[in-house]
């Protein structure tokens, strides 16, 4: 293992810059633009590495996909019964077993596949709207990338469609908040979001429970084993993490695709297309996990409560797992990918957000085959766990 500490010990974190803490500056215009390179080089350091700050990275498939696996890494928030008005209830992403086993399978029940799959024709006829009312000249994440998932999740969940803008601030807002490293503003920002957000589901849930719909919010409005914390807290997840990463998806692979000349593709083999954007460009940069016991990693000790950060998308490059990783190619056959991540917090999504962007990929091939890029260097957000465009401007004289 390499080791990025000072001789000297580990220093004072608060007077660390972010590239001291991680081992590398997540909001470097460089670094937003282009991660990967970095990625190279701190592979080059060892498939697990110490931070000046001591946080440990892993940076390789084998050591990010065990880490995932593993049962002896969680997230350590402890249960439900110790949370207190200061400490809220988390969504089940967060939360080890035996928590996170209830409400995950109280919620998977609306995201087999074929539940979802009665969802394509509906997904497909957004998708159809929303590329028919494109303006020749178009921001595609404000006109295409955002809305389709938005509408998708929100008709799911039975969500008013005229509330689609509101939710749009609180989940760019609480898609940052997900950053290890946030200032004091930020978390403010970040419990007002989830406050304002909470308090508006609280009173769509007393409707459902009232007036109960077709919808998944009607549903989970009347399994008695929920608590309305719980509830609400799980309305919150489904709605941001149902559509933040589709819209990364989406808009990376727009992005890629036509950097590379390979938009037609989209509609040839859409479900390869969308395994190479997930796997070359990944809508999810990095996770974290707690060691909830004494052990070791890559054969690094790891003690109980320490945080190991496994970069998914240096992983998805690892050479040792796929050749030529830093090609985008789209005749290559579907891999083993740490997009949707391992074990027991695999993406509960992935089957719907496949489907959205093989969807939207496809039709947008289909519509637009010369689709031009007017801005070579668009926009990113800076966002340190999720990859995602702030814009992207299209050119679409060929529709």
């Amino acid at each position: 293992m390499s080791d990025l500490t000072e001789p000297s010990g580990v220093p004072d974190p608060s007077s660390m810059s972010a590239a001291d803490l991680l081992g590398f500056d997540p909001f470097d215009p460089e670094f937003l633009r282009e991660p990967y390179a970095r990625y190279r080089e701190l592979r080059a350091c060892g498939a697990i590495f110490r931070t000046r700050a001591g946080l440990l990275v892993a940076t390789t498939y084998e050591l990010c996909a065990a880490m995932l696996r593993d049962p002896r890494f969680g997230h350590a928030t402890g249960s439900q019964d110790d949370r207190t008005p200061d400490r809220p209830v988390e969504s089940f992403l967060r939360m080890d077993p035996p928590d996170h086993t209830r409400l995950r399978a109280l919620v998977s029940r609306a995201f087999t596949p074929r539940m979802l799959e009665r969802l394509r024709p509906r997904v497909e006829a957004i998708t159809a709207e929303l590329i028919a009312g494109l303006p020749e000249e178009a921001d595609l994440v404000s006109g295409f990338a955002h809305p389709l998932p938005v509408r998708v999740i929100s008709e799911m969940l039975g969500v008013p469609p005229e509330d689609d803008e509101r939710f749009r601030g609180w989940s760019e807002v609480l898609a940052r908040g997900l950053d290890p490293m946030l200032t004091d503003d930020l978390m403010s920002d970040t419990e007002r979001a989830r406050s304002e957000f909470r308090d508006y589901f609280r009173g769509l849930v007393a409707i459902r429970r009232e007036r109960p719909g077709d919808d998944l919010l009607s549903a989970l409005a009347q399994v008695e084993e929920l608590t309305e914390p719980e509830l609400l807290a799980t309305c919150v997840l489904l709605l941001v993490a149902g559509h933040e990463t589709t819209v990364n998806l989406i808009a990376n692979g727009v992005l890629n695709l036509t950097r590379h000349g390979l938009l037609a593709y989209a509609a040839e083999r859409p479900r390869q297309v969308v395994e190479e954007v997930l796997r070359y460009d990944p809508p999810v940069q990095l996770t974290s996990r707690v060691a909830l016991a004494d052990l070791t990693l890559g054969g690094v000790p790891v003690q109980k409560g320490q945080a190991v950060l496994g970069l998914i998308g240096a992983a998805n490059r690892d050479p040792a797992v796929f050749p030529e990783p830093d090609r985008f190619d789209v005749t290559r056959e579907p891999g083993r990918h740490l997009a949707f991540g391992l074990g027991i917090h695999f993406c509960l999504g992935a089957t719907l957000a496949r489907m959205e962007g093989e969807i939207a990929l496809s039709a947008l091939a289909a519509a637009a085959p010369k689709l031009e890029l007017p801005d070579a260097a668009p926009p990113y957000k800076e966002n340190l766990v999720l990859r995602g465009l702030a814009a992207l401007p299209v050119r679409l004289k060929s529709r």
